[in-house]
């Protein structure tokens, strides 16, 4: 993301907690951290969109923040920002980053104990003097306590792949427990999310005290933070990720999923909409208000069609379109994994991979795959055993006759080292003898933006390249995307034909799903590639799907969704 919408986003988170601490109306205070989350999601950078004069197109931005962020880019500060900040003692918003601590109670913190920092927090609570205040007491105190310790354990919001397993894993044994009639991961995770804070579960029952009993009871369970009839909340073991169990009864639980999946400013605009129809929605159901009847609640289909609406996918649930979309019945027809017919980026023994050629294209065809490809690294890449050209020619002889023994089409293409000056790593000849041609990154990460952009466009420009492979070159929590001219590579996409891969690999999610919508909505084409180094990465595949959805991808803008005809035509091309 551009720097510049990552400080507008801070500035305007800061002005919506520095506005709680004055005791602002709720709707100030959302209409800044609103217009923040808008500006983070962006996928180009504000002053592009600004010269426009588009600022206001943006969800959640009207005039009056529109200025703001045109004083911003003048100056390089907003004046109210300032005066707020002026008024206002240092460090209280840092203390309202812990959930035990509110506006009030910064506020008190600070006059009565000069606390103005997590840190002096947390030694005043640990000296005793924070029970001593009026409306506090030493179980307050130890929760302050708790609460600094478990915000400090998940301040870095985790990989969506590093989370989801454990997810699965508790789902998995709750749905075992007599009583539970129905449930489902919600939150972030179901929405897909390529990072998470923490894990959110919903259960139907009438039996809530001994789900939760179960729960609570759970192996993974470190620490058990809260225990109620209908929510409860632990740590888990080695992950320090936070779990919470909702629970509601079976005439509930669509309206809960509905409601705990998120995301806060889909569910506003929901919300919003209900006033005007004169409805009432919360986790319990749609209600008429002026009777108080309830209209629907058991599933979510209900919920979304007493208002009106077509159900809406947990992938596009943030407030970018979806529910205009969803009013006119208009919303695309999202990208199954059931509508991927084959994988089109494989590594085997031939360069870094765990398995070989065959034990990889056994593994496809018991996923009913139609087809898939090989696309071992070319010689550059050393350090991943990348392939010579003699090899190369000795693997094509390989691929060719594992077709005809296995029952899948199997095609023979490369991974193909993006040099730093734009060309690709094997000669013309050696390239059109292949069937798929993946052009990557993997060295020199750190070349200026425009020189980086044009090595991109360069290479897309090649005749030979089908695919561009991890576009970005992140690893999420690790590694920054590369510094590139994100427009310029999807319009060079468009151009040329390029496939733009979705990189399914947790680790990756590269394309990520804002640039994903920004290629979509330019008509560029899209590979979902699992990147696979061994055949329990096949399983990949719900990771890249998960990511084109929230990018409102549709299977026929997937080329692996395509018959192989279709594929082998397009490429031939």
């Amino acid at each position: 993301m551009d720097a510049t919408n990552l400080e507008v986003a801070r500035i305007f988170n800061e002005i919506a907690d520095l506005l709680e601490i004055k005791q602002e109306s709720t709707f100030r205070v959302n209409a800044y951290r609103r217009a923040a989350r808008a500006v983070e999601s962006l996928s180009e950078d504000l002053r592009t969109i600004a010269q426009r004069g588009e600022l206001r197109r943006i969800g959640g931005i009207g005039q009056s923040l529109a200025e703001k962020i045109e004083e911003y880019l003048r100056t390089g500060a907003i004046a109210y920002h300032e005066e707020l900040r002026a008024a206002m003692p240092r460090g209280l918003a840092e203390l309202m980053t812990i959930p035990e601590v509110g506006p009030k109670t910064a506020l008190l913190l600070y006059e009565r104990l000069g606390v103005s920092s997590v840190a002096a927090l947390e030694e005043a609570a640990r000296a005793g003097k924070v029970r001593q205040l009026p409306r506090m007491g030493a179980k307050t105190e130890q929760n302050i306590l708790a609460g600094i310790a478990r915000m400090r354990a998940q301040s870095a919001r985790q990989p969506l792949g590093a989370v989801l397993p454990h997810a699965q894993a508790i789902a998995g044994a709750l749905r075992g427990i007599s009583g539970v009639e129905a449930l489902s991961i919600a939150g972030s995770i179901r929405r897909m999310r390529d990072t998470i804070a923490d894990i959110d579960i919903v259960v139907a029952t009438r039996r809530s005290d001994a789900v939760m009993d179960a729960f609570v009871a759970l192996p993974q369970a470190e620490t058990v933070l809260s225990k109620g009839s209908t929510r409860s909340s632990i740590v888990l073991r080695h992950v320090g990720v936070q779990c919470d169990l909702r629970a509601v009864e079976p005439d509930s639980y669509g309206a809960a999923l509905q409601y705990f999946t998120g995301s806060k400013d889909h569910n506003v605009q929901l919300r919003e909409r209900a006033v005007r129809l004169g409805l009432r929605v919360s986790e319990y159901g749609v209600f008429r208000v002026r009777t108080d009847r309830r209209l629907a609640g058991r599933t979510e289909e209900d919920v979304y069609e007493a208002l009106g609406l077509q159900w809406i996918p947990p992938e596009i649930r943030e407030a970018q379109g979806e529910l205009e979309l969803a009013e006119r019945r208009a919303l695309p027809a999202l990208v199954r994994v059931g509508d991927i017919r084959g994988d089109l980026h494989v590594h085997t023994t031939w360069s870094d991979g765990a398995h070989t050629a065959e034990a990889m294209a056994r593994a496809a065809r018991q996923r009913g795959y139609e087809y898939l490809c090989i696309t071992d690294h070319s010689r550059s890449l050393k350090f991943a055993g990348g392939v010579t050209i003699e090899d190369l020619r000795a693997h094509a002889r390989a691929v060719r006759h594992l077709s005809d023994r296995l029952g899948i089409r199997v095609l023979l293409g490369s991974e193909v080292d993006i040099l730093p000056d734009g060309s690709l790593d094997y000669p013309d000849e050696v390239l059109e003898s292949l069937d798929l041609v993946i052009g990557s990154i993997h060295s020199r990460f750190r070349m200026p933006r425009a020189e980086l952009t044009r090595r991109v466009i360069r290479a897309m420009e090649s005749p030979h390249l089908d695919i561009l492979g991890h576009p970005t070159g992140r690893l999420v929590g690790q590694r920054e995307p590369l510094d590139l001219d994100i427009d310029a590579v999807v319009e060079a996409a468009r151009r040329t034909e390029t496939v733009l891969e979705i990189n399914a690999s947790p680790e990756r999610l590269d394309l990520k799903d804002t640039h994903v919508r920004l290629a979509r909505d330019s008509g560029a084409l899209f590979s979902i590639g699992t990147d696979a180094h061994r055949t329990e990465h096949f399983a990949y595949i719900d990771y890249g799907v998960g990511t084109a959805r929230r990018g409102w991808v549709e299977a026929t803008q997937v080329v692996n969704a395509w018959p192989l005809a279709r594929l082998l035509d397009f490429l031939a091309r």
